[in-house]
């Protein structure tokens, strides 16, 4: 029998489930990417709206990958259902972002402490003043060693998350504001992801690669951006292992 969240976006495959560690990179191609070149005997979870999820194990301990989308809205509704429905105890999501500072370089890993936003999601959440979310601390102390021990060069602090990809206004000067006040690196999801984990009393950490720069336009090549990859990850499903639940 298949279980399937209220909002139909989730529908679990007879016989499977999700991890109490879920991955989640935006593009739903990374999570079959991820499930068949990083996990033991994966198996799809779930494949509503082409939302790829897949369940299998990392140096014998089970993982989940499964995709987010785009921005905040959408890793929320699927972080709500996993954490509700699913049995789900923490996310890691493994993002690309564009950086901001000047010690923040391409092919970078920035380690997401805490996230600022232009959202209005926390406006739902009806606490006086600002609710400031950040990272699980066992979790991000982790892929702190994780990167030490794997020799990858990981910037921890904050990262700032818009809810714009094209900002309406292009003279609010939004990266340079950003960047004045200590962001690493601008991207989309993470200050969803880490109140969706306030709000539920869950685990969430934030990993990034650093694909681009917003001020010297420096990028990485298609081959650079899989190399980079492959490092985040690593941290990612090292930080999976050592995460309790």
């Amino acid at each position: 029998m298949m279980t399937s969240s209220p909002s139909a976006c989730i529908e679990l495959k007879e016989g499977t489930h999700f991890a109490k560690c879920v991955l989640m990179p935006g593009d739903p191609l990374r999570a079959k990417y991820i499930a068949e070149h990083y996990l033991e005997n994966p198996v799809l979870v779930n494949d509503v709206r082409n939302m790829l999820a897949y369940t299998g194990t990392y140096e014998g301990k089970e993982v989940s990958v499964m995709g987010s989308g785009m921005g905040i809205p959408s890793i929320g509704l699927y972080l709500t259902e996993l954490f509700r429905f699913f049995g789900v105890e923490a996310v890691i999501r493994v993002g690309s972002a564009g950086g901001l500072r000047e010690d923040v370089h391409v092919r970078d890993v920035v380690i997401a402490m805490g996230a600022s936003s232009n959202t209005g999601f926390q406006d739902a959440v009806d606490l006086p003043g600002f609710l400031a979310p950040t990272a699980d601390y066992g979790m991000l102390a982790a892929a702190v060693e994780a990167a030490k021990e794997l020799g990858v060069k990981a910037d921890v602090g904050n990262v700032y998350t818009s809810d714009f990809f094209y900002y309406p206004n292009p003279n609010a000067e939004i990266n340079d504001k950003a960047k004045a006040t200590g962001h690493l690196a601008l991207e989309m999801e993470t200050a969803g992801l880490y109140m969706q984990a306030a709000i539920h009393g869950k685990k969430a950490l934030s990993i990034l690669t650093i694909s681009d720069h917003i001020f010297t336009g420096e990028a990485l090549s298609a081959e650079e951006r899989q190399d980079s990859f492959h490092e985040m990850m690593e941290i990612a499903l090292k930080t999976a292992v050592r995460t309790t639940v």
